[in-house]
């Protein structure tokens, strides 16, 4: 039986390297006079991940893009009455780019509720963390230090956001628009991808991929990377373009990327995804169509492994919420 979650809450371990030596960002409360994670709940119908950055920034300035997730954990709250589950991400403070240009702007948090924050070495900070429950994330991402996997960068797979019909539409399928749900879906998708911190979007160039790029590449003042070879129509004549396309991104550890396309090419892509992707974890990609839901976006979080090169070691799943 799942147990009862009254309260939710996302936050990110934010890390850096100084000396060789694995550092982590606590803040402290005054009301509480704790040292803790920064983190908070979010607003209302703000996904988690979106929340993440958010409480982040409020209580310590800083933007981050966020890595692969963490554990969430558990704990009772109000006396035992209620309980509450924090979800985290590990997060880095990154050079300014095209993902920070499309984050709107966030308000510092009072004095009065974060009045310090500071960098510890990580074995420092886990004596200095003030609850139990606070360690378990940061020995998790003590574990993927010391295993070589907390340095990632971010291929982001996009299902195009809800279309007009086929049979409803005359004008042929490189205009199929999206209707106005799918127009929602494609805005709130924009902090998704900030979140992650791409800096760089490839397309199909059919209108219902290109509408939902479309307001990310504008919030971040980007032009999209319009490839032919991503539609229905070329995909089926030869998917050996995607393949080749897909896995020149996965490999390229310079920049994070989404790459946006149709229910028909998702195949070969996650099966370009799936050659790279380590098998403790091979089983949570999509195994039957529709591979992705409309407006669905697989984020896999990759590394590079000293013999296979660049590998997925940890993945999600987001869909923006639309009424």
């Amino acid at each position: 039986m799942t147990a009862r979650i009254d309260v939710r809450a996302a936050g990110a371990l934010v890390w850096r390297v100084r000396g060789g030596t694995l550092q982590v960002l606590l803040v402290h409360r005054p009301s509480y006079d704790d040292w803790s994670w920064p983190k908070g709940k979010p607003d209302a119908g703000e996904p988690l991940v979106v929340a993440a950055i958010r409480e982040v920034e409020e209580e310590t300035g800083y933007k981050v893009v966020l890595g692969q997730p963490l554990m969430s954990v558990r704990y009772p709250i109000n006396g035992g009455g209620k309980m509450k589950e924090s979800s985290y991400w590990s997060g880095r403070v990154e050079p300014r780019g095209p993902w920070s240009v499309a984050r709107g702007s966030v308000r510092r948090a009072p004095r009065t509720e974060v009045d310090r924050m500071k960098w510890m070495e990580a074995t420092q900070a886990l004596g200095r963390l003030t609850y139990s429950h606070d360690r378990d994330p940061l020995m998790q991402l003590v574990d993927q230090w010391d295993d070589d996997r907390l340095d990632t960068w971010t291929v982001a797979v996009m299902r195009h956001a809800r279309a007009r019909k086929r049979s409803a539409w005359k004008g042929g399928e490189a205009t199929r628009p999206l209707t106005d749900v799918g127009q929602q879906q494609a805005r709130l998708l924009v902090p998704i991808l900030s979140a992650y911190g791409v800096s760089h979007v490839v397309t199909s160039p059919w209108e219902r991929c290109l509408a939902t790029v479309r307001p990310y590449v504008e919030a971040a003042k980007q032009k999209p990377d319009v490839r032919p070879e991503l539609t229905e129509a070329a995909h089926a004549k030869s998917p050996k373009p995607v393949r080749g396309l897909v896995d020149d991104e996965l490999a390229g550890a310079s920049r994070s990327v989404a790459i946006c396309t149709h229910r028909p090419v998702l195949p070969t892509v996650i099966e370009q995804l799936t050659t790279r992707t380590q098998n403790r974890i091979v089983r949570q990609l999509p195994e039957r169509d529709p591979w992705l839901r409309t407006g669905e976006v697989i984020v896999a979080h990759m590394t590079h492994h000293t013999r296979r090169g660049a590998v997925v070691v940890s993945l999600e799943k987001h869909r923006p919420y639309s009424m």
